[in-house]
């Protein structure tokens, strides 16, 4: 018989004493079992005891996790949270020195525990602890030359601890004082800073900027860009993680009419360049957070855009006249001529005849090209900066198109104000950064004046697509349909320069993006003719059908999962499959990685798929809800899934890789009657449909398919050619 659902047998620590052997019953109060195991060791006062998980967590055990003790688990009798914050409270204002440093070492580790940390917080930890941090450390720095390593150590565990409380999101930051502020800066703004205490630094005053905009003022006043340009020079990949952060949350906090103020001081400091040679061109690989951070600051760079892209030309006023005007000159090479040569008709005629080879849509004032929104004047400063930066080009480019009498011309300036309001499309200018995106382009960090140059790059292949697609004005949009395509791929190679971005677009020209349609075209095999449409969705439920069995035997098989913490990872794991009747998921803990499938009967654990209330996936799943001072891991985030069942339980999975992932999320929603919706029931469904097809249509080969079934003939006149077999 198997032990009822309810009991958990499990083995309980207790320092100088055998481990007990007991069986808990969950539908007891947590007190009561408590109470029981105090008296099993003549414990009185069992109030002020508590369980913990007995690993390097050391979690206590509530009534709101109790569940998540298995059979086998290893439990710990230990002092309650409430006494153990008491006593830490009491220790870490100790006049010893030894014991200070001990006690704030245990409070470092203890604080990971949300039971823990809202019991000191409660006795008013957290200003204790940045009182210590304003002034108490203050008698220590007079002896910090002979007691340096020990000082360092007693701040690194006083601001770790404070983080770690922090942490789970029960103060709000907006309760710190300046005083404060200015000793964590103080700390940022040293040149001979212990790591630990640094990197503590760094994140606290990226959380207080990111959640509280009155303190932002005072983080900005006490920190300047100067001071954090040196983290970003050393080695310590997290700690210029942790100063590309700051940097972001200081110029996304930051407001708007500041922003360009502070984008000039980071030029002015060569931010750029110094990201450029030690980070992104060191022999240290990018890790997953840095490329987050580098992609962050690579899209705040470029919102600096929105304002110009945002903004009309106004064609009264005189100063962006003068640009065109500018255009016009550098063009055609026009001396200024005097305000009375030749009558104003004549001059007008003139103008007008210029900028029509400029490629304006609109002749006689070409400002009003520019009061589409967007892209606004922000296509007038790129068609400026090309002018002025690649002057043989943009003559080129306009005296190629302006000769040509075959109305195969390319007009520049239309052209100009599509390709920039297309880059920004690609570029997502004025959108917020994505949470967990790390896409950065490192190009983008080759040269100040990066948007710039993209365009300059771009405009040219525009041209030479024109040609190449011997296109006319109305093959506007095809071809700009065709430069999309092309950007677009040789961007996904992420090439490390702008001159290998243009190499790039070299191999792609107008008959390499052909034969690359061709070739998925039939790779897809997408025939729009409607009798194949209409065979393609008759066979497309069984082959769904197919695909949601092999989900289901998937699961039936077992996958081992990595047990992960909400704030570390554990090197244990734990085993979970389906039953062949697909009723029940069987699961447990395993001591280490198994080899092959583990038995049904070997897994103490069971969930009815019928109990199964819903799947849940990603940021919304219930262990992944806690973030550090840095993002939550992109690749941790992506392969999270939660089953709810009950009311609030929660069975959490962290998938070993993408496929299993995947694996499990269908085969779960097939379970419960929903739709498969992962990347790879997509990509199965097209591979066996494509091949279904091809074997269904093998005997049609080179017979043209017709759009409409053939007429069906007329009755014959008699039937007498039937053979009548009775």
């Amino acid at each position: 018989m198997p032990p009822p659902a309810d009991i958990v047998k499990v083995a309980i620590e207790w320092p100088g004493a055998f481990p007990k052997l007991m069986e808990i019953d969950q539908k007891k109060p947590l007190s009561a079992i408590i109470k029981e195991v105090c008296e099993g060791w003549s414990l009185g006062n069992h109030e002020n005891f508590a369980l913990q998980i007995a690993d390097a967590t050391n979690f206590y055990i509530t009534e709101k996790n109790r569940n998540d003790i298995k059979n086998g688990s290893i439990l710990r009798l230990t002092t309650s949270p409430y006494q153990t914050a008491v006593q830490l409270h009491e220790r870490i204002q100790s006049s010893s020195m030894d014991a200070k440093l001990e006690s704030l070492k245990d409070l470092a580790s203890a604080s990971r525990d949300i039971t823990f940390a809202q019991e000191f917080i409660n006795l008013d930890g957290i200003s204790l602890l940045t009182l210590m941090v304003e002034s108490g450390t203050e008698r220590y720095q007079k002896l910090q030359k002979i007691m340096k390593p020990c000082f360092g150590d007693l701040l690194s565990f006083t601001l770790t601890a404070f983080v770690e409380l922090m942490d789970h999101g029960i103060v709000s930051w907006d309760t710190f004082s300046v005083a404060f502020i200015k000793k964590i800066a103080s700390y940022v703004n040293k040149s001979a800073m212990d790591t630990a205490v640094l990197q503590r630094s760094l994140a606290i005053l990226e959380s207080i900027v990111l959640n509280s905009q009155d303190l932002y003022h005072k983080v900005a006043q006490e920190i300047t860009i100067g001071q954090l340009i040196p983290h970003l020079q050393g080695t310590d990949q997290d700690i210029q993680t942790y100063t590309i952060a700051v940097i972001n949350a200081l110029f996304l906090k930051a407001p708007e009419d500041k922003r360009q103020e502070m984008a000039h001081i980071l030029a002015q400091k060569q931010l750029r360049s110094i990201i450029l040679s030690n980070v992104i061109r060191s022999p240290t690989a990018i890790n997953a957070e840095m490329a987050h951070q580098l992609y962050v600051l690579q899209v705040l760079t470029f919102n600096l855009l929105e304002d110009r892209m945002m903004t009309k030309m106004d064609p009264q006023d005189q100063a962006q006249r003068d640009i065109i005007f500018e255009l016009r000159r550098i063009a055609f090479d026009v001396e200024c001529e005097p305000n009375n040569s030749g009558s104003i008709e004549k001059r007008k005629s003139m103008y007008t005849r210029d900028y029509k080879k400029l490629g304006f849509i609109n002749h006689v004032n070409p400002a009003v090209d520019f009061t589409q929104i967007p892209p606004g004047m922000l296509a007038l400063d790129n068609m400026l900066y090309f002018a002025r930066h690649h002057q043989d080009a943009y003559i080129r480019i306009v005296l190629e198109n302006s000769s040509r009498e075959d109305k195969h011309e390319c007009p520049f300036g239309r052209s100009s104000i599509e390709l920039t309001k297309m880059l920004c499309e690609i570029l997502k200018v004025g959108e917020l950064p994505s949470e967990n995106c790390p896409e950065f382009h490192p190009m983008f960090f080759t040269h100040d004046r990066s948007f710039e140059e993209f365009f300059c790059i771009c405009i040219q292949l525009l041209n030479k697509t024109w040609k190449e697609m011997r296109a006319t004005s109305e093959d506007f949009n095809k071809v700009m349909q065709v430069v999309r395509e092309q950007i677009m791929r040789a961007l996904t190679v992420k090439p490390n320069s702008l001159d290998q971005f243009k190499s790039r677009l070299q191999n792609l020209s107008y008959t390499e993006i052909l034969k690359i349609r061709q070739s998925e075209r039939m790779n897809q095999e997408d025939f729009q003719s409607r009798p194949i449409l209409e065979l393609r969705e008759k066979i497309q439920p069984e082959i769904m059908e197919l695909i949601k069995q092999q989900r289901l035997n998937r699961l039936c098989d077992g996958t081992c999962f990595r047990k992960i913490s909400s704030r570390r990872r554990q090197d244990k794991f734990w085993y979970c499959r389906l039953s062949p009747n697909h009723k029940v998921l069987h699961y447990g803990d395993l001591e280490e990685s198994p080899q092959g499938e583990v038995a049904h009967d070997s897994l103490q654990d069971k969930l009815p798929v019928a109990d199964i209330k819903a799947v849940i996936t990603g940021k919304d799943c219930p262990h992944m809800k806690e973030k550090g001072a840095l993002k939550q891991n992109k690749e941790v985030l992506e392969l999270a899934f939660s089953v709810l069942y009950e009311s609030d339980e929660y069975l959490n999975f962290i998938a070993p890789d993408k496929h299993e992932y995947c694996m499990w999320t269908d085969g779960l929603n097939a379970l419960l009657g929903k739709e498969m919706t992962s990347e790879y029931t997509k990509s199965d469904m097209d591979t066996l449909l494509n091949m279904e097809m091809k074997l269904r249509l093998l005997d049609l080969e080179n017979i043209q398919i017709p759009e409409a079934p053939p007429p069906i003939p007329k009755e014959p006149s008699n039937y007498d050619f039937v053979y009548d077999c009775n």
